[in-house]
C-alpha cells in the first residue's frame, strides 16, 4: 500500500523528496492542488474542504498514511483530518521554528511563509512558545507559490521579488531563516545567492519525514519490500506540464 501526500500544488515535492530518501522501499501517491493553488490567500473553510476533498482522493488511491505535506494546509485542518480518519496515521508540517531557536545564534529567526499560515493560531501558539527564547521575525510572501508553480525557481522575477522582500528586513540582524511553506525550499539556493552570507535555511521536511517513518514503524506497516518504490504523481491542474515540473523538482 503507498504513502499518500498532499500539496497545495508542487511545494510538497520537497517534502517527498526527504521521505523518498529516508523510506526508498516504500510507494508512494503525491496529489497537487494546484488548480486551487496558493492556499495561503483562501480562507480557512475553503482549504479545509479542499484539503480533506483530497485526502479521500488518495484514501480512494488505497493510501496507508497521509501526509498533509503543505503548512497552509496542515494548519487548516489537521485537526479534523485526524478525527475523521482515525484508523491510519495523518501527518502535518509546521514550520521548523524549534531546531532555528535552538541554534542559539545570534539575530533574528526569520520566518518566510504564507499569510494565512503566519495568521493561523497553531503558528501563533509556536511563536508565542519560543518568544523568550529568540527574537522571531515573520516574513509574509504573497505571490512565492505562484512563481514555483510554474516552475520559476531561479529566474530573474522571482530574484527580483526575494530582494524586494529582504530589502525590507535590512536592518535586521538574521541568525536564521525558517522556510514555514513546502514551495520555499525550491528556492533556498537563490535565498542565499541574494544573502550573501552563510545563514542557516531550515524547513520542516526532514522531521516531518522522520515522524511518518516513526509512525509507520509504531504501526507495523513499513513496506518490506527491499525493491525500490515507485512514485505516482497527479495533480488537479489538466496537461502535462504541471506533471513535467512536478517530475523536475522532484528529481532535480
Amino acid at each position: 500500500m503507498p504513502i499518500g501526500f498532499f500539496d497545495s500544488g508542487v511545494g510538497g515535492l520537497s517534502v517527498l523528496r526527504e521521505a523518498i530518501k529516508l523510506l526508498p522501499n516504500e510507494h508512494f501517491i503525491y496529489f497537487g492542488d494546484s488548480k486551487n493553488a496558493p492556499y495561503g490567500v483562501k480562507k480557512v473553510e475553503e482549504v479545509r474542504e479542499l484539503t480533506h476533498k483530497a485526502v479521500e482522493f488518495l484514501i480512494d488511491k488505497g493510501a496507508k498514511a497521509i501526509v498533509i505535506a503543505c503548512n497552509t494546509a496542515t494548519s487548516a485542518a489537521i485537526s479534523t483530518l485526524r478525527e475523521t480518519y482515525t484508523s491510519m496515521p495523518v501527518i502535518g508540517i509546521e514550520p521548523a521554528l524549534k531546531p532555528a531557536v535552538k541554534l542559539h545564534r545570534d539575530g533574528a529567526v526569520v520566518i518566510m511563509a504564507t499569510p494565512v499560515t503566519l495568521q493561523e493560531k497553531k503558528f501563533i501558539n509556536l511563536m508565542e512558545k519560543y518568544k523568550d527564547e529568540s527574537e522571531i521575525v515573520s516574513m509574509p510572501c504573497p505571490g512565492l507559490v505562484e512563481f514555483i508553480e510554474k516552475g520559476n525557481i531561479d529566474g530573474e522575477e522571482v530574484r527580483q521579488y526575494l530582494e524586494e522582500k529582504f530589502k525590507i528586513y535590512k536592518n535586521i540582524e538574521i541568525g536564521s531563516i525558517v522556510l514555514g511553506c513546502t514551495h520555499y525550499p525550491f528556492v533556498k539556493n537563490l535565498i542565499k545567492d541574494i544573502l550573501g552570507y552563510d545563514v542557516p535555511i531550515i524547513d520542516g521536511g526532514f522531521g516531518t519525514s522522520k515522524e511518518l517513518k516513526r509512525k509507520l514503524e509504531e504501526l507495523k506497516v513499513l513496506s518490506g519490500s527491499e525493491e525500490k518504490g515507485d512514485v505516482k504523481i497527479y495533480n488537479s491542474l489538466e496537461g502535462d506540464n504541471i506533471i513535467k515540473i512536478s517530475n523536475k523538482l522532484l528529481y532535480s
